[in-house]
Formats: C-alpha cells, structure tokens, sequence
C-alpha cells in the first residue's frame, strides 16, 4: 500500500505541484486578492533567509506590513534583510537570530518577542531534511525538533500574542508528501528501524496538518491554515532533495510561486472567508487525505499528540532561564 500511495502521490505531483501546475491553477486567481495596504499589520516569517520564506517576507514587506524575519544563520540572515529592504523600500523590517530546532531558543525568543512587539500573523515556513538520524544537542531528532517541535513551540508560546490582535492568523508551511504519510504517535523521533529522511519529512508535515487541525478547534479567535506550495526551486530542496531536483529542476517553480499562497494566505480578505484549520494549494482547500490511502487516523492519536508536544514543550520552558 506504501507503494501505492508514493505512486499516486508522484503521479499528481507531476500533474500539479510543478510550474505547469501553478500556471495553470493561477489563471483562476483575483490578482485584487493579494493587491492590499498591510502598512501597521505585524508578520513573523521563520526560515526567512532563502527560498519560500524570503519570498514571501519581500511581498509582504513590498505591502508595508511590518516584517520579523526569525532565522537561525545570522550572515545570512543580514544578508536577506538588506535584500528586502532595498527591493521594497521598507524600513520596517527586523531580524532575530532563533534556532527552531532549539525549544529553549524559542521560549526566550516568544518571551521577549511577546513583552516587545504586536502580531498580526505567523508564517511558520523553518524546516529541515535531514537525510540521516542526527540528534540535537538536547537529545531530539532534528528533524522532528524543527519542523514539528519547532512549529508547535513557536505557535503555542505565540498565541496569547496573536489572541489580542484584530484578525489574527497562522500559516503553517508543510508539503504534499505527508499525503502519503498516517499519523504515527508511536515513534515521534523515528528511532525504530531504518532512517528514511524523506519519509520522516513527509510525517513532520502529516504532524504539522494535525497541529493545525487542532489548533483551529482550541482558538476560534484565530484563522489557522498550512498549506502545500508545491515543488518550488528552493536552496532547500537543491541541498536536501538531490536527485529529485535533478530529475525535476526544468519543471519546479520558483521560490514567488511557491510563495503565492502563503502570501494570500497572510494578506487577503478572502482567505479567512474560508473555515479555520484547512490545507491549502493555489489558493483553493484541498483535500488532506488520497482516495484509498488509509492515512486517516483515530481522534485519540490526534489528541496524543498535542500531550506529547505539550509535554515536551513545558519541559523545555521549564529550564528556559
């Protein structure tokens, strides 16, 4: 059935996650949709250095929001803020140097970040592929302490912020790949058998549509959504993803493609027209299982897994000074 599901899951990326895909999906879009004023709306973007998040801090910012650019490599990290400040002629942007795969670096960061400043919507965009088991330096597998861990910390830690401000949304970037992943509880840090780096990717993003699933039950004051920005040229999908970007490079979309839906996502009237909690592609809601994939999964895992996350994050707050 694995087989099955890779199979249906590449077939329909081919179809429409690449370039040819957007192209066409973006016929049907209203340009008016994203040609918004943002000027005194607060954003937060992770991952903004390169590729997806990049892009969609340089939209946002070209809008007049005001823009916190969260990103672990500080030179490169100046770097991308110049870049943006120049293109767009916004002053109003601002860099932290937070490592999401650190929860402790998270908790102090949302502390400050929250007796500081005002926010309007976070754009969970960090993540990693690690392609072999690699711990952190507390003991966590670095690709669930990232793009699960990570995620979830920042969210949570975030949203009494987010509860006072007027139309307050999370964007929570996963990937199509978790379509072929189900809920699995059991081994969080993937330490049972042997090591897919892909696969685990793909059940980091399968996570991170239940975390939003979940959240959009527990905060009605807030409009939370993840959605897929299909197969876009990114630095991390050329590092991480050789071979695939190799096969695939003439057909990807760029880094702004990619982005498009989480801008309209973050900036449009329209999106929060739309119920809380769904997955989203080219603008639409999309379903977040394949017909006979069996990745469905019983709400007590679902709710296991908001515990466990929750366990793990009081823990690291707990020794946060």
């Amino acid at each position: 059935m694995s087989w099955y599901r890779n199979t249906v899951w590449f077939v329909k990326g081919l179809r429409e996650y690449t370039r040819g895909g957007y192209e066409s999906a973006s016929k049907h879009f209203n340009p008016a949709d994203v040609e918004v004023d943002v000027a005194g709306r607060s954003f937060l973007v992770t991952g903004a250095n390169s590729g997806i998040g990049k892009a969609t801090a340089k939209e946002i910012a070209r809008r007049g929001g005001t823009v916190h650019l969260v990103c672990r490599n500080k030179e490169r990290a100046e770097v991308a803020k110049e870049e943006i400040v120049t293109e767009t002629g916004n002053q109003n942007i601002f860099l932290h140097i937070v490592d999401i795969s650190n929860p402790k670096e998270i908790w102090n960061f949302a502390e400050k970040f929250r007796n500081e400043h005002k926010l309007n919507v976070l754009i969970n965009n960090a993540g990693c592929m690690v392609n072999t088991r690699e711990l952190t330096e507390d003991g966590l597998e670095k690709n669930f302490a990232t793009n699960t861990l990570g995620t979830y910390i920042m969210t949570t830690a975030l949203v009494p912020l987010l509860e006072k401000a007027a139309d307050a949304r999370v964007i929570t970037v996963s990937s199509g790949g978790m379509l072929v992943q189900k809920l699995n509880i059991s081994d969080l840090q993937s330490g049972n058998g042997p090591f897919d780096g892909t696969m685990v990717y793909a059940q980091n993003k399968r996570q991170q549509v239940v975390l939003t699933e979940q959240w959009a039950k527990a905060h009605r004051n807030i409009h939370f959504s993840v959605m897929h920005p299909g197969w876009a040229d990114t630095p991390a999908v050329r590092s991480s993803m050789p071979d695939f970007y190799e096969r695939m490079k003439n057909s990807l979309r760029t880094e702004a493609q990619g982005a498009d839906t989480v801008l309209w996502l973050a900036v449009s009237a329209e999106a929060t027209k739309l119920p809380s909690g769904l997955f989203f592609q080219d603008r639409q809601p999309v379903p977040t299982h394949l017909p006979l994939a069996y990745t469905h999964s019983p709400p007590e895992d679902e709710e296991k897994l908001m515990e466990v996350l929750e366990e793990f994050s009081q823990k690291f707050k707990s020794v946060s000074p």
